[in-house]
């Protein structure tokens, strides 16, 4: 190669692969929604391919779901290919991607990067994961990159999207603003009734915390501006996990040291500072197999080439000492004893607003299989689930509880345990979740109408939706307060 290329086939391709796979987890997000009825099997689909997840949830419960054995497959591509899967595939991975191109746009060309040990922090996270989920805390759910992006788009892009377009058109509408004899709702109206009809086609939702949770997925975006894929490089629990995967890839980096001129122009274009500049020193554990390097190496000395994965590649290592792994091991198990130490974890209190969704199971098989991703409160459609914050400690952190002030839980649906993608909420058909008890309702007769005011009222039996009526009501002889019967 000449000169610099403008273009790379294998960049277009991995653009293309990152574009769809986002767009289509973003779909798979909004038809959680769309089809109520019958929720679509394909809601689960990144999860399924989590390994992450599968492993987690393994360890904490020794099953698995049947779905989550296509996670295989991610891992047989790991093995054989390297982290093709946070380069080419996760939908959050592709986001980070588009924000660190949309900050370092127009400003001067990056310094050249070499490895940080603070890389090894994902390999160390994602041990103490895996150890908690051991002893039965499934956690894992708060940092896996599917469930953030996911819980992130629930919680708070989504509604927001909803908002912005719903209160938008809603102010064009009602100004009317006039060009001439032309007005301008003849084009915001369409716009709005094509986003209501084929977008978000119910009514809009609102959750408890989700300016917590938006913060922090903003946090984690912005942090693209002091590092390209920040999130990727040093805290990312699945990409820890590949790259423990990625020993022995078959798609190896191959640096020929006669024709590079040390210009570092490679290694300022590579997201993970795998260190592609390094003949010999290519951190295969880190690289995402993105094909900046090769694509910008203006000497042509760099290219991916297959080899046999019995052959140790001539390659860097990331410095994961013994002492390190044990720490993080220690880290797992001090932070598991401490989520246990709470009255509330202990049993030895009850928090009544605690109302966990018909079907789930036991509180402490709850917690091992829930992984937070808010794919429940997202099908819900009265808006009745909603994330917890310290209501199940800091365990239950995120996980679904009904609020009845905000929704009610519909008769007729099941959905929450038709989509949960872990079985933390048993998918009940309609007729056994018609029998579950979540809870007692209670009223006080200090505001009840008919007790305080000897009023006429049965709002609430007339809404018990159960055949034969769990709330009736009967005439009784009282005496008031001014001593009329």
């Amino acid at each position: 190669m000449s000169g610099r290329r403008s273009y790379s086939p294998m960049q277009w391709a991995r653009r293309i692969c990152q574009g769809v796979f986002l767009c289509l987890f973003l779909y798979l997000v909004m038809l959680a929604r769309w089809n109520s009825d019958e929720p679509s099997p394909l809601l689960a689909l990144f999860f399924d391919f989590d390994p992450l997840v599968a492993v987690a949830t393994w360890l904490s419960t020794h099953t698995l779901a049947a779905g989550s054995l296509l996670s295989l497959i991610t891992i047989g591509v790991t093995l054989l290919l390297g982290r093709v899967f946070c380069g080419w595939v996760c939908p959050l991975g592709t986001v980070h991607h588009l924000m660190t191109w949309l900050g370092h746009r127009g400003r001067r060309p990056r310094a050249r990067e070499a490895r940080s040990p603070w890389q090894r922090l994902k390999y160390l996270l994602v041990a103490g994961l895996l150890v908690m989920a051991l002893f039965g805390a499934h956690w894992v759910g708060v940092v896996d990159p599917l469930s953030l992006f996911y819980r992130s788009m629930t919680a708070f892009g989504v509604p927001a999207a909803h908002y912005m377009v719903e209160d938008s058109a809603t102010s064009v509408y009602r100004a009317d603003p006039k060009v001439g004899d032309w007005h301008v709702t003849s084009v915001t109206e369409p716009v709005y009734e094509f986003f209501r009809d084929r977008v978000f086609v119910t009514k809009r939702q609102g959750f408890q915390g989700s300016s917590l949770i938006a913060a922090l997925f903003v946090l984690i975006l912005a942090l693209n501006l002091v590092r390209p894929r920040f999130w990727c490089r040093y805290v990312c629990p699945l990409g820890g996990g590949l790259g423990l995967l990625s020993q022995r890839p078959a798609l190896r980096l191959e640096n020929n040291a006669d024709l590079c001129n040390n210009c570092g122009l490679c290694a300022r274009n590579c997201p993970a500072a795998a260190q592609p500049d390094q003949p010999g020193q290519w951190l295969k554990t880190e690289c995402f197999a993105c094909w900046n390097c090769v694509a910008t190496c203006k000497q042509g000395a760099l290219h991916f080439a297959l080899a046999s994965p019995i052959k140790k590649p001539v390659a860097g290592n990331m410095d994961f000492s013994r002492r390190a792994a044990m720490g993080a091991v220690a880290g797992g198990v001090v932070a598991l004893t401490g989520f246990r130490q709470t009255p509330l974890a202990q049993g030895k209190i009850f928090e009544p607003s605690l109302i966990r969704p018909p079907g789930a199971l036991p509180e402490r098989e709850f917690l091992q299989r829930c992984i937070q991703c808010g794919m429940c409160m997202r099908a819900c459609p009265t808006n009745a689930l909603q994330p917890c914050a310290l209501e199940a400690g800091v365990e239950g952190v995120w996980t679904p509880r009904i609020v009845p002030k905000i929704g009610y839980c519909m008769y007729e649906c099941n959905l929450c345990g038709q989509v949960c993608p872990t079985g933390a909420i048993a998918p009940l058909s309609l007729e056994e979740k018609k029998t579950v008890k979540m809870g007692l309702a209670v009223f006080d007769k200090n505001r009840c109408l008919p007790h305080s005011y000897g009023r006429n009222c049965i709002i609430c039996e007339e809404h018990c939706p159960l055949p034969k009526k769990a709330i009736f009501f009967v005439e009784q002889e009282v005496t008031l307060p001014s001593g009329e019967k």
